[in-house]
């Protein structure tokens, strides 16, 4: 956002001017932006009517602000955001700004117009009443709820995808059969209820329920049910890790002893085995035994009753940094190191650190914390019913999957992990930097060969995958870069699947146990591929890649690398010499003649690229890479006629 849409956003709260004056001033800026405040305040309850008059351009209402249920429900929501350092930056600028605005206390009637062409819209507001400056200690409360606004309205920009990547309209066109594939699992898998959801370009463009909540009120799952996610809670234990990391306050690379000391006298496999790191328990490499049928019941363990158990050692399967064994306990551990370091529970350290700058409002560890009514009850499906699986409390195993959380809520984590994707200089504006997002794709060095998950995967290409931090890290040939995590527990199933190189990503909840609901996650993601609606975003080209690209088409139209020889690295000519290139550019130009060399340039990186020249005779198929010097030479340029 601009600097003066910021300002516009600011005096809105400090002096709760009209929604719509400045509604109407970011729909001259950016219609996309005032969809997704638009949006925002749908969540915090405006009603229909006037969020549908934000996004129509609507000024009917008669008294906007007022629609709300209560305008201190939308200001508690800016008491819960940081007003940090960062923030305080704009304080005095914001004070100069608006503190003309007094009128010695009185309400303003702005009726007959404003000056900047709002005139006639306030007239249809007269009602509205905005207040003048307020004495100095009020007016230093409503600044640091304006600069709060601006954090909220930076979180919008977390859900703005940098550019468009998944083609909409397309992505509409294949909801039908996407929605008769998941209802088909629900019923098939004897799931009592089940939710999706696709978030695209930073929002969630489509979400869907089917069956119950429960069984016994029969209450319809909708996009506010409330799920266990199960194993899929273990990336936002990783990502707290990450933080932390970021924060100095913990490495990777330390040993899991330093912040839980109860480790320091356990016997390990062998007597060559290392001590276990962090990334060892992240990666679930540091030598326990597989325990999902066992971990998946430890949720409600006391943490007191964790402690006595990590005092008395646990029997490893294996030497850490060997081989990948996925452990449940590795990540009550990693929740416990959370603790420690940040000198609160784990949970509070997630719902502070994650959850509310992010908005999710709706998600936590403690079932009763939550009303009943949203609450979808879990089952298991045995001998031919469904029986209820018993809740289990929030405890020491919390950390490897005890979050609840709404399909409506869970969009915005998943909007979240996919902005990161591609880097990129923009300023950061989520509670954890992208760099560190990124690194939940880091996969260990334990690969393997895998199959896709769904229907496709019996013809697909293998995939190459690795568990990386919280998520398996998997690149597909129709895909590309996929991460993914599943989720089973006693009474639920879930499943991630995101493709950073798309933008898009798909998950589905449900409460029946171990029902996952993987397959019909990654045939939805094929569904869009065969529709089209997976388009890959473009790498700009970076100056340095335009300079060499230019200096490729000098070359080609003289027939001469010479031409371009400042231009070469020290090794291009070494490796074949300017009479041999020649040689070669006069075979190509023969065959098909003189090419237009301006055709766009594809980047692969900021220092590489292809391109394809349409030519008299054909066309010439191309690729650049630039040395890593100061000026950028070509290294190594490739030109080829290209098949029809």
């Amino acid at each position: 956002m601009d600097r003066a849409g910021v300002v516009c956003g600011m005096t809105q709260v400090a002096y709760l001017l009209d929604t719509n004056v400045c509604i109407d001033f970011l729909l001259g800026r950016s219609a996309r932006l005032a969809e997704r405040m638009a949006a925002e305040f749908d969540r915090l309850s405006v009603s229909a009517v006037t969020a549908a008059e934000l996004r129509v351009g609507n000024r009917g209402s008669s008294d906007p602000v007022g629609d709300l249920r209560r305008v201190d429900t939308f200001l508690a929501l800016l008491n819960i955001l940081p007003f940090d350092d960062a923030a305080a930056h704009t304080y005095a600028e914001m004070v100069r700004l608006v503190g003309g605005a007094s009128s010695g206390g009185r309400p303003v009637d702005r009726s007959a117009g404003d000056g900047v062409g709002h005139g006639a819209g306030d007239a249809q507001r007269k009602g509205f009443r905005r207040y003048s400056r307020p004495d100095s200690g009020g007016l230093e409360r409503m600044m640091t709820m304006a600069v709060r606004m601006v954090t909220l309205l930076g979180f919008l920009s977390i859900l703005s995808a940098p550019a468009v990547a998944a083609d909409a309209r397309k992505i509409d066109a294949a909801i039908p059969e996407i929605d008769r594939l998941f209802a088909d699992f629900q019923v098939d898998s004897h799931a009592p209820g089940l939710v999706y959801g696709i978030v695209s370009d930073g929002r969630l463009v489509h979400v869907k329920g089917f069956g119950a909540q429960d069984l016994v009120q029969k209450r319809p799952v909708t996009g506010d049910s409330l799920f266990r996610i199960a194993s899929m809670t273990k990336a936002f234990t990783a990502l707290s890790i990450l933080k932390l990391r970021e924060e100095g306050k913990l490495s990777l690379d330390d040993l899991a002893e330093t912040y839980v000391p109860e480790m320091r006298g356990w016997t390990y496999a062998t007597k060559d085995s290392p001590r276990i790191r962090i990334r060892d328990l992240l990666t679930h490499s540091a030598g326990f035994v597989d325990d999902n049928p066992w971990g998946d019941r430890q949720t409600p363990l006391p943490d007191a009753d964790f402690t006595r158990m990590l005092e008395q050692g646990v029997p490893m399967s294996s030497a850490p940094a060997t081989h990948y064994e996925y452990s449940n306990f590795g990540y009550a551990l990693l929740g416990r190191i959370i603790a420690n370091v940040s000198g609160m529970p784990y949970r509070r350290y997630v719902e502070q650190s994650l959850l509310t700058p992010l908005g999710m409002t709706s998600s936590g560890y403690q079932l009763s914390e939550w009303p009943a009514a949203r609450r979808s009850l879990g089952y298991r499906w045995e001998d031919g019913r469904w029986k209820r699986e018993p809740d289990m409390a929030d405890g020491a195993f919390g950390a490897m999957g005890g979050l609840q959380t709404s399909a409506n809520d869970y969009a915005r984590w998943v909007a979240f992990l996919l902005s990161a994707w591609p880097p990129r200089d923009d300023a950061e504006s989520g509670p954890v930097s992208r760099a560190s997002v990124r690194m939940l794709a880091e996969g260990s060095n334990f690969m393997s060969v895998g199959q896709r998950n769904g229907k496709s995967g019996a013809t697909a290409c293998r995939q190459a995958a690795a568990y990386g931090f919280a998520m398996r890290i998997a690149q597909d040939c129709d895909l590309g870069l996929t991460l993914s995590h599943g989720g089973g527990y006693p009474g639920y199933g879930s499943h991630v699947m995101l493709m950073p190189d798309y933008g898009v990503g798909i998950f589905v909840f449900t409460n029946r146990t171990y029902n996952g609901g993987a397959g019909a996650a990654w045939d939805a993601a094929m569904l869009l591929q065969k529709a089209g609606a997976l388009i890959a975003r473009d790498v700009p080209v970076s100056p340095l890649l335009a300079q060499g690209y230019a200096a490729a088409g000098r070359i080609y139209a003289s027939g001469d690398v010479l031409a371009a020889r400042d231009n070469l690295a020290m090794n291009f000519l070494m490796d074949a010499d300017a009479v041999h290139w020649g040689k070669r550019l006069a075979a190509l130009k023969g065959e098909v003649g003189s090419c237009a060399v301006d055709a766009p340039l594809s980047a692969t990186g900021n220092l590489s690229g292809k391109f394809t020249w349409t030519c008299e005779k054909g066309r010439v198929a191309g690729s650049l890479l630039l040395a890593p010097t100061a000026d950028a030479e070509i290294q190594e340029l490739k030109l080829e006629v290209k098949a029809p």
